[in-house]
């Protein structure tokens, strides 16, 4: 075979692979093989929707544990029983009665402030001696203490010595003593007074009250007699307690006062 004719063999072998691997392909829209490994397109694909999970959870709250707030409970309004106050050692608030307390304090008297109203008596006690009371809560914005005393009505005691020497001297209270021979006098006044102590705070003394002139029931007669004592307190909402000097006295009476207006709204 002449080198021309290998030639043109070779070249006809080209022409059929270039039909085959090239324009067959384009022709019919598929890709071309050249003979290499075809590198694989990724299949796009839809973007996935989220999709959101409905979780129900129930928490079942162990034994100890609240799980609701718990409303205040409501203060209670006087039952308008009155209350009887107790008298106690003066030690409970540390006191020595044979020491004397400071200066009160007293605030100034506002007539236009005090309830044109009837008054109800809230606590009260009584006695004859000194004494210390328990704390009393008086909750309401104004309070009246009114009080009475019956002193004795003799207050000389009189002791025979011998020689006719005599001596009279006073059991309790103040006053004067003389001994001697016939002409000596002694005398000895009825003496009382009310020490209103703040409970809550110990240095204060919200009030120090005496009678008005002197514990003469000779001078009480008809009109005259100034009892009971009235004393008007603008201070309320506090606890107290009292401490009552008392000397050569049958008794005295003392009453806790609010307007009746108050009742049902404290």
């Amino acid at each position: 075979m002449q080198k021309e004719d290998i030639q043109w063999a070779v070249l006809g072998i080209l022409m059929l692979l270039v039909i085959a691997l090239v324009i067959k392909p384009i022709a019919t829209g598929q890709p071309v093989n050249i003979g290499f490994p075809e590198k694989a397109t990724p299949t796009p694909t839809s973007t996935p929707q989220q999709t959101l999970l409905s979780v129900s959870i129930t928490i079942t709250p162990t034994q100890g544990i609240t799980t609701s707030t718990s409303s205040p409970t409501p203060t209670s309004t006087w039952d308008q029983q009155v209350q009887s106050v107790m008298f106690v050692d003066p030690s409970t608030y540390g006191l020595n009665l044979n020491q004397s307390l400071p200066n009160s304090t007293r605030f100034p008297t506002d007539y236009a402030a005090i309830p044109n109203d009837t008054m109800t008596t809230y606590a009260k006690f009584s006695g004859q001696y000194s004494g210390t009371t328990q704390v009393i809560t008086i909750p309401f914005p104004y309070w009246e203490m009114w009080y009475t005393v019956e002193p004795r009505t003799t207050n000389l005691i009189e002791q025979s010595e011998p020689s006719g020497k005599y001596v009279v001297t006073p059991t309790q209270g103040e006053g004067a003593s003389k001994s001697g021979y016939t002409g000596s006098i002694s005398t000895a006044m009825p003496k009382f007074s009310i020490q209103v102590m703040d409970a809550e705070d110990p240095n204060r003394i919200a009030r120090s009250i005496t009678p008005y002139g002197t514990l003469d029931p000779d001078l009480w007669t008809g009109d005259d007699d100034p009892r009971p004592w009235k004393e008007k307190f603008f201070e309320g909402q506090r606890s107290y307690y009292f401490i009552i000097t008392a000397s050569l006295l049958k008794s005295y009476a003392i009453d806790i006062k609010v307007p009746s207006s108050y009742i049902g709204k404290y």
